[in-house]
């Protein structure tokens, strides 16, 4: 039975990550941090009572900061696959905290992949490693990008995000370790945290049409992202996983959409016509620089990994605002 661990787990491609690795058999080991709230709410339905037998999900403290943890784990835990999804993975924040972004989300995937080396060169063992790389990486690349289009950040977080990508090919390189970047465009979802533009979106649409709030404030609504739906893009970093060389892959849906547009999508979901009526621009959102123009080539990851996306972006708000529409009847029934 292979392990696997997760960092990140918590968050919404980790919660995904390990539903998918579960129904394939494997056993799942998480990394948390150590909060006073509770912050497992993605994963509380796979908990399982570590007292009994035959449990495949595990849950370890640590963190990315922490490479003597770090080093532990993986020597307790011996994963065959790490999928790292762990970061300070807000870009707008990422300006008002550069140096904990850099340090975690940068530093944080060199730290796992120098606990891999030196596990390896001590075992004997492999280990399978994907990066989680972002199409903020590209920044103000001319669009399409894929996997050749020269990186052009446009914040700490992207920066941070650079410095990793080129860690993980570096030690695959150097090292022979089975890394793998996963160059994700954006990906949403139900479980998308709620300080993220297009979960904010459908969560104020909700609230608005319930009466709750009277208007949704956002930053610009020009910024044009390709926008998919997260568990398949799960799916395609589990794939780069199985390939017998490790390599790099650009996943996406191959269109782009303005924030404008999806803002405009989910009132109308909602039966909302005059969405303007709704909507005010709020300086503080913007970005110091801003991404503009986001839109994958994912022509690689079909032609090797056989996968592309499936749900289009129509379906996609649909999905998100049904299910912050249920949530917030569940919510007001007080169940």
């Amino acid at each position: 039975m292979k392990k696997a661990l997760i960092t990140g787990i918590t968050g919404q491609d980790g919660s995904y990550m390990a539903e998918i690795l579960l129904n394939k058999g494997y056993k799942v080991h998480g990394l948390i941090r150590r909060a006073s709230t509770f912050n497992t709410s993605r994963i509380d339905h796979l908990y399982q009572d570590p007292h009994v037998h035959g449990v495949k999900f595990f849950l370890h403290y640590g963190d990315l900061a922490d490479a003597g943890n770090l080093r532990k784990l993986i020597f307790k835990i011996q994963p065959d696959e790490i999928y790292h999804l762990g970061a300070q993975s807000h870009v707008r924040v990422s300006f008002d905290i550069p140096e904990y972004t850099a340090d975690v989300t940068g530093m944080g995937t060199l730290r796992i992949l120098e606990a891999i080396r030196d596990f390896q060169e001590q075992t004997g063992k492999k280990i399978k490693f994907y990066q989680a790389s972002s199409s903020e990486m590209f920044g103000s690349a001319p669009a399409p990008q894929n996997e050749n289009t020269l990186f052009h950040p446009r914040s700490p977080y992207g920066c941070a995000k650079v410095f990793a990508y080129h860690s993980t090919v570096n030690y695959r390189e150097a090292y022979g370790i089975f890394g793998v970047n996963g160059i994700l465009f954006n990906h949403e979802s139900p479980r998308r945290g709620e300080t993220f533009v297009t979960r904010k979106i459908t969560m104020a649409v909700v609230r608005i049409k319930a009466g709750l709030d009277k208007k949704l404030y956002l930053g610009n609504l020009d910024a044009r992202r390709d926008w998919g739906y997260a568990p398949e893009y799960m799916e395609a970093a589990w794939l780069m996983m199985q390939q017998p060389e490790p390599d790099d892959y650009v996943i996406g849906t191959g269109e782009t959409h303005s924030v404008g547009e999806f803002v405009q999508a989910a009132f109308k979901h909602a039966g909302i016509e005059n969405w303007k009526n709704y909507v005010e621009i709020d300086p503080k959102y913007f970005r110091p620089t801003e991404v503009e123009n986001l839109i994958a080539d994912p022509k690689k990851a079909k032609e090797k990994l056989g996968w592309e996306a499936k749900t289009k972006f129509d379906d996609l708000v649909k999905i998100m605002v049904d299910s912050d529409t249920e949530s917030l009847k569940i919510k007001n029934k007080g169940v």
